[in-house]
């Protein structure tokens, strides 16, 4: 049965199961301490909102998903399969991404894209199933699997933050690209998911940190 990080309780029983098995980790730890859950809806809502914030900061990404929810309500696939085009520019989005939502609730109307047997699949079943629809790429995928799923074992090699965390905590000689962290997170399964959210929490720490280019 495929396991979920709920509490802070799922974080710190992993937190102790990555510095168990990788000394490495625990001077990550010290500084970073829990890292936030950052749960949020899935289904529908829950992706149309991870499209929304693909290369956006966190308050652009805030300012067009208002927007969305308000030109475009109520927010189902349904309504975004009938949205004009004049709708669609006013919502904010841009134009992949306006492509991706219409993609994407397509897909759920046709039936394939399913979101009711996610939770019980593993990692690498839900990335395969979600990327199989035009317009989620792999790190739509990831953030899918790590924040709405919350999987135990979800990754996101392909975040900048993760990798530029992970080249300064591990005293990599360069950014890794995610091939190359994906090779490196084998070693934290199954509490990848965990991994994860620490590396996050470090960047943010060395974003705070004056002179270091993060």
């Amino acid at each position: 049965m495929t396991q979920l990080i709920t509490t802070t309780a799922d974080l710190e029983e992993g937190m102790a199961a990555l510095s168990l098995s990788d000394p490495r980790w625990q001077p990550i730890i010290a500084r970073t301490g829990i890292p936030p859950l950052r749960r949020r809806e899935g289904g529908f809502p829950g992706l149309a909102a991870i499209i929304v914030s693909q290369q956006l900061s966190v308050a652009s990404a805030r300012a067009v998903w208002a927007r969305v929810e308000t030109v475009l309500a109520p927010l189902t696939p349904e309504r975004i399969l009938v949205a004009d085009d004049e709708a669609m520019r006013l919502s904010g989005l841009s134009r992949p991404k306006q492509k991706a939502m219409r993609a994407v609730a397509a897909a759920i109307v046709e039936g394939r894209l399913r979101f009711d047997h996610l939770a019980e699949a593993t990692a690498e079943q839900v990335h395969h199933h979600l990327t199989a629809v035009s317009g989620i790429g792999p790190w739509t995928a990831d953030i899918y699997l790590l924040f709405c799923l919350g999987h135990r074992d979800g990754f996101a090699p392909g975040d900048l933050a993760i990798q530029e965390a992970a080249r300064v905590a591990f005293g990599l000689p360069a950014r890794p690209g995610a091939a190359a962290l994906e090779a490196l997170a084998e070693g934290w399964r199954p509490w990848r998911g965990v991994a994860a959210r620490l590396l996050w929490a470090y960047y943010a720490v060395l974003k705070a940190r004056e002179g270091v280019n993060a």
